[in-house]
């Protein structure tokens, strides 16, 4: 059986996909996935054993310049590669206009997606041969895996979902144990102060780990230059790829992070991680998985400490800390 995967973006939606197609592989042994995505994110669908074949679309630089796209031939390209084959399945687990317009209504093979009452934009129904009913009030994870289950015909497995991903193993030389902060996010507001990291990282330099610093973009490399200014043992990765990140996330003693699509990766590759939240709320799009604890900042009471962003203040370094180390003990008794 072959299914064509339609979820493009984010970091963190490409990723909670995943477990739908563990539960499918397993109920049908044999079946293949091939996978539109983001050309950002191309990386993540290849890890799971049943992709076969990844295509990745550049929806986010082609609206910045449409005609390029078009007079370049990549668009040409790209919907040749999207119909070269039949497929038993169309899945769509975007849910947007944008996805069924540039991706599922090109494909070839019956076309499946949440109906208009589950759909994150209803209009995107329209172009599905069949709506399922997903329940909204679930996991984000889980409503995926009811999409896989109801569109392709089996029944979803009961308990949490599992990943399944297979990501290279590299060798750290170095033994010393290591943290990873992942300290860059979308948004001002979600931003853990910067005054908070920089203590942060002195408790657990204290406490004999080694730090490394991921970025992605020019402010959060200053940012992480600056934090690495407390001491030899905390290190700036180079930019990376999505791989190589995972790579590094894989071999953590422990992650502290914010709200970003690096801290699925995390959940996905089932390290423990503290995720930091302050404007926003884990709800149903929170880390999923074992060894995952969200704090969320209005849970706690006021520090009296005048940061940026001040929704922040009451979820101090020494509250994150304590909570690590016993995320850390309880990995240690398993």
């Amino acid at each position: 059986m072959k299914v064509l995967v339609v979820k493009t973006s984010s970091m963190g939606d490409v990723i909670h996909t995943l477990p739908a197609l563990t539960d499918a592989a397993e109920a049908l042994p044999g079946i293949v996935f091939d996978w539109v995505v983001e050309e950002a994110f191309h990386e993540v669908p290849a890890w799971h054993p049943s992709v076969r074949k990844v295509i990745p679309v550049a929806i986010r630089r082609w609206r910045k310049a449409p005609l390029k796209a078009f007079s370049s031939g990549e668009w040409g390209r790209y919907r040749t590669a999207l119909a070269a084959e039949r497929y038993d399945a169309v899945i769509d687990a975007q849910g947007l206009l944008k996805s069924t317009l540039l991706a599922t209504r090109l494909a070839k093979g019956k076309r499946f997606g949440m109906d208009r009452a589950s759909a994150r934009e209803p209009a995107a129904a329209l172009f599905y041969d069949r709506g399922i009913v997903v329940p909204k009030g679930v996991h984000a994870v889980d409503r995926t895996r009811r999409l896989f289950a109801g569109a392709i015909g089996y029944r979803m497995p009961e308990g949490r979902g599992r990943y399944g991903i297979e990501v290279p193993t590299s060798a750290d030389a170095e033994g010393v144990p290591y943290l990873v902060f992942l300290h860059g996010t979308t948004r001002h507001e979600k931003h853990w102060p910067e005054v908070y990291w920089a203590e942060l990282i002195a408790l657990a330099l204290a406490e004999g780990f080694r730090i490394k610093l991921v970025w992605g973009n020019a402010a959060e490399q200053a940012r992480a230059e600056r934090l690495a200014s407390a001491g030899p043992m905390v290190e700036v990765l180079p930019r990376s790829s999505l791989t190589t990140i995972a790579q590094v996330l894989s071999q953590a003693a422990g992650i502290v992070s914010v709200d970003t699509g690096l801290s699925h990766l995390a959940a996905a590759l089932g390290r423990p991680n503290v995720v930091l939240f302050g404007p926003t709320d884990p709800g149903l799009v929170g880390g999923y998985g074992e060894r995952q604890v969200c704090l969320e900042a209005r849970h706690f009471q006021p520090s009296g400490r005048d940061v940026d962003p001040a929704i922040f203040a009451p979820l101090t370094p020494e509250i994150v800390l304590s909570t690590l180390d016993r995320l850390l003990k309880s990995e240690e008794a398993r």
